[in-house]
């Protein structure tokens, strides 16, 4: 028995495509997938056009994230037709991913969707909205409240940013939402931000302690962004930052930290634990308003995975790609 898949390979020299895989080669585990839904993140972009050693073992399916039922398993919480996500776990990376109809994994990794999402809303939200979920949770574990201050959210157009705001929003938090596209303040807005500001506004070097601002933050950009906005929180805030896509090097000062007492938290979506996974995919359930996500996510099929990872390089996307992958 076959199904598709995007597969990518570097035999004899780097290709991607959509092929038929045999699901009896598909990696071990005690349940096995019917995938509805994958997306298409940042990572996978960057292993679709090959642009950064994302991809361990070759050859890869691609998708970081896979929603849809179980199909079968062995695992004793799981049974055929329970509604499941699974996101990292070096899906993509190390083994074979979700962008396909079928997928294995060790139960351990799932999460059972909590109502009233459904497999596309899961996959609309991913691991972009997950990720952001353990944010806030962050955040809040912190001991943040909406009446401490505004919190900052930067690449607040990206799949994480999008839905970041949009919890923090709900949650009661004055949001400031930061972007580097000047026509999307009307969808940030609609999402729950109070105030959009440009990114150039955080890109250059600027002194290490600023005035005080925010609360909080969530970070996707890292770099210089992230420089400037632990520079800019108040005395006993936080930050949370989960996001390089201006690059890994942080180029700022321990002043934040020693003279404010800002905490930084690093968020691991990858391998954090099941109990901070279903903890995170509860919130997402009980607070995201899912006709949000009708403006977040665009649906696409399995085949249009190749030039949408190139317009998701080039920050051409506003929100999330929803990958449809019988399509």
């Amino acid at each position: 028995m076959s199904c598709r898949a995007l597969l990518l390979d570097k035999q004899p020299d780097f290709s991607v495509q959509v092929a038929d895989i045999d699901v009896a080669s598909l990696p071990e585990g005690d349940v096995l997938i019917r995938v509805s839904y994958s997306t298409l993140n940042y990572k996978d972009a960057l292993a679709i056009r090959n642009r950064s050693p994302v991809v361990r073992i070759w050859p890869m399916v691609a998708g970081i994230d896979a929603a849809g039922v179980v199909e079968s398993s062995s695992h004793p919480d799981f049974r055929p037709g329970d509604p499941v996500v699974v996101n990292g776990w070096g899906l993509g990376e190390t083994r074979w991913g979700g962008l396909a109809q079928k997928t294995r994994v060790p139960g351990d990794w799932l999460v059972k969707l909590p109502a009233p999402l459904t497999p596309r809303d899961a996959a609309a939200i991913g691991t972009a909205g997950y990720t952001a979920a353990l944010c806030v949770q962050a955040l809040e574990r912190h001991g943040l409240t909406p009446g401490d201050g505004p919190v900052l959210v930067t690449g607040a157009t990206g799949g994480v940013g999008s839905i970041a705001v949009a919890l923090l929003a709900r949650a009661g938090f004055e949001v400031v939402a930061v972007t580097g596209k000047a026509t999307a303040a009307e969808y940030l807005q609609r999402l729950g931000a109070s105030e959009v500001l440009e990114r150039a506004a955080f890109t250059a070097s600027a002194k290490p302690l600023q005035k005080e601002r925010y609360a909080g933050v969530v970070d996707t950009l890292g770099s210089q962004a992230l420089a400037n906005a632990c520079a800019r929180v108040r005395r006993d805030g936080a930050v949370a930052a989960c996001g390089l896509a201006m690059g890994m090097d942080f180029p700022a000062s321990v002043a934040p930290f020693i003279l404010r007492g800002i905490a930084l938290y690093g968020i691991d979506s990858v391998y954090a634990s099941r109990a901070r996974r279903q903890a995170a995919w509860s919130r997402l359930g009980d607070d995201l308003d899912p006709a949000l996500l009708g403006g977040i996510a665009h649906e696409i099929a399995l085949q249009d995975c190749i030039p949408a990872a190139q317009a998701l390089l080039a920050g051409q996307v506003v929100g999330r790609y929803l990958v449809d992958v019988n399509q």
